[in-house]
């Protein structure tokens, strides 16, 4: 362990559950890891593949609104940005956390109806200390809908 209370393993270790590679508590009193913070960014302006000339709320605003109203893990942070560029694939939304996580970006939701869905995913991502939840932990949305993945700050070596 290095000082800084981050237990650091040089070996790939992707099999490993991420606990290894927590930043450890310094209180006696919480007893559960800390986690690099997590930005979750919808894409308020996604139409959805809706015609530009529909009035009312985007379904992108609707999902960024039903993600605001949920409970989330205190070091998640749902916020609204304007157009990811990915236009033709549904509501899109993309998920960062630190400089040691990876950054994910997907596609092809709805709306407002996938918030439930979108939660699940991204609590699971925000629960690990380089942004990869193994594979058959994913929802199945997010295993065949992700727009790109992006390496994280600290590239391991």
């Amino acid at each position: 362990m290095k000082p800084d209370g981050v237990f650091r393993c040089r070996e790939n270790v992707s099999h490993v559950p991420a606990l290894f590679a927590l930043v450890l508590p310094l209180g006696r009193d919480n007893l559960e890891p800390e986690f690099a913070p997590v930005e979750l960014l919808v894409c308020a302006t996604c139409r959805a593949g809706q015609p530009t000339d529909i009035e009312g709320p985007r379904p992108g605003a609707q999902l960024t609104e039903a993600l605001s109203a949920m409970d989330w893990p205190a070091h998640v942070t749902v916020r609204a940005v304007e157009c990811l560029s990915n236009c033709d694939s549904g509501c899109s939304l993309a998920v960062r956390g630190g400089t040691d996580r990876w950054t994910y970006v997907y596609g092809n939701f709805t709306g407002a109806d996938d918030a439930t869905l979108v939660h699940e995913g991204i609590v699971k991502y925000a629960n690990t200390a380089d942004g990869i939840v193994p594979w058959r932990e994913r929802p199945v949305h997010f295993r065949k809908n992700c727009i790109a993945r992006v390496p994280p700050i600290n590239l391991p070596e």
